[in-house]
């Protein structure tokens, strides 16, 4: 049977050759795959107050068509134009904005809209923008946190006098900050309030102290004001604030790049809505692994008439020790005369303040009630504050007639010499869900962790809050969960594959 089947399909060829032909039909072309159609929408999620504005914008590959239909996904959700210009409603909440592409009505994309109310006087939000901007009656974490405790009639601390000789009795304050230049250069360290709704987030590389710095990125825009100006060379902190997430961002020695990212030694990331500090042993953007935006004297606190927290002050030499809210020392002076990093120091009840100049006074009185901390080595019973023409330069020069000998040491915690030790944090799952998503789409990262307080995720986020986030890569990505926990780090990967 094989050799009949074998002669018949000989035959047939023969009887095909003769016709002249090469006895095969020519191939019929295969049909071209129509591109697939996909939607981005960009911003990619906002922030919005009850009645405020976006625009939007919509990116469609695969088709020359780049009409979309626009629409909000929820009925009270506020309304956009066909322009793609979101209105918020009048209402709180949480709510979608969709572009549908015309070239494939079934393909479509969704950026979130987080609605809140039009703030009031001392919210966060309610700060004003730019560079040292009013915070409008905001002060910075809980009223409970040790920054805002009212400490006027706390106990002395046994060893006062002691420290206070150590730092220096007759010498007298000094205000690290005012009106104009010093030698070209702004007096104080600047800062810069922004809105997460409109400032994007840019990378930031650590040259110094990167196991001790939170990964970003972070919310530094390129005209953040560098401490010292552009070209100093000191400490050239950078200090942002998004008012929108409530969230602090601190450098310290950065620099701008040009591609629009930063590069810093360390960098601190603080959620002002909490207490929550560094990790034992970690340093910050500051010496004492503490925050500093919060212990500047403001232009717009003092001209409201009151500073209602403590200032942050520098002395020559410090103790390698700190007390909480400090949580890293920067000596190697063993003295118990020494100030260790964290110290409080308060202007004593008895020293009469009523003579001194409006600015000099609020001064004064913030040190009476909520004193200062010792954040950073320099020179003695200098107080830090943001730059601003405003200061009158002589009034504030007045706080040289307070000395040292006029100043006590507020009573100790705990004196930490060595670092508290315990359990880290343990990152037991990270998945992302789908793992694998075509161009223009997103994925749910869902992470647990014991030990933790606080968690980055790098690239494209930076902090997050909960144990979910939502990334929208546009290449494959592996994305990294940092853990951190009041005794340590701990990181976990996971990728993301982007499909054509």
């Amino acid at each position: 049977m094989r050799t009949m089947d074998w002669g018949i399909w000989t035959l047939l060829g023969l009887g095909v050759a003769c016709g002249g032909g090469s006895g095969v039909p020519p191939p019929m072309p295969l049909p071209t795959p129509a591109p697939v159609v996909s939607v981005a929408i960009s911003p990619s999620g906002i922030n919005l107050w009850t009645g405020g504005t976006q625009a939007f914008q919509a990116t469609i590959t695969g088709s020359t068509n780049q009409a979309v239909t626009w629409g909000v996904v929820e009925t009270t959700g506020g309304s956009i134009s066909a322009a793609g210009l979101y209105t918020a409603p009048g209402t709180a909440g949480g709510f979608h904005v969709k572009a549908t592409s015309a070239a494939d009505p079934t393909k479509s994309a969704q950026a979130p809209v987080t609605v809140s109310v039009q703030p009031s006087a001392g919210a966060c939000n309610g700060a004003a923008l730019g560079i040292g901007a009013s915070l409008n009656g905001f002060t910075s974490f809980p009223s409970d946190n040790a920054w805002n405790q009212d400490v006027s009639t706390a106990p002395v601390d046994p060893n006062s006098v002691a420290i206070i000789a150590f730092i220096g009795v007759g010498t007298g304050l000094h205000p690290d900050f005012g009106a104009g230049l010093y030698n070209g250069s702004p007096i104080g360290i600047p800062y810069a309030v922004v809105a997460s709704s409109s400032q994007t987030k840019v990378s930031v590389a650590f040259t110094a102290y990167g196991n001790e710095s939170d990964p970003g990125p972070m919310p530094l825009p390129a005209n953040a004001p560098v401490e010292g100006g552009n070209a100093s060379t000191g400490d050239r902190h950078v200090l942002v604030m998004d008012r929108d997430a409530c969230v602090l961002y601190e450098l310290y020695r950065a620099f701008l790049q040009p591609n629009g990212s930063w590069t810093a030694d360390a960098a601190s990331v603080w959620d002002l809505k909490s207490n929550t500090l560094r990790p034992y042993g970690w340093t910050s953007a500051d010496a004492a692994g503490l925050p500093i935006f919060p212990g500047l004297a403001r232009y717009d606190e003092v001209a409201a008439g009151a500073i209602t927290h403590a200032l942050r002050f520098t002395v020559p030499t410090s103790r390698k020790a700190y007390v909480l809210p400090a949580t890293h020392w920067a000596s190697s002076n063993t003295s118990t005369s020494a100030p260790p990093m964290g110290l409080r120091v308060r202007l004593k009840a008895s020293v009469d303040i009523s003579t001194y100049p409006t600015q000099a006074r609020v001064v004064l009185a913030a040190l009476k009630r909520y004193g200062m901390l010792l954040a950073d080595n320099g020179s003695a019973w200098y107080i830090s504050g943001a730059p601003d023409d405003r200061w009158d330069n002589t009034q504030l020069a007045a706080l040289s007639g307070i000395k040292g000998s006029d100043l006590e040491v507020v009573q100790m915690g705990t004196v930490y010499t060595s670092d508290p030790t315990g359990p880290a944090p343990v990152i037991s799952t990270l998945s992302a869900n789908p793992a694998t998503i075509p161009t223009g789409s997103s994925a749910i990262l869902t992470w647990s962790a014991t030990q933790a307080t606080r968690f980055f995720i790098t690239p494209e986020l930076g902090w997050v809050t909960g144990t979910t986030a939502t990334v929208r890569p546009t290449t494959t990505t592996t994305y990294t969960l940092q853990a951190e926990g009041p005794y340590g780090s701990a990181t976990r990967t996971t990728q993301v594959v982007v499909t054509p």
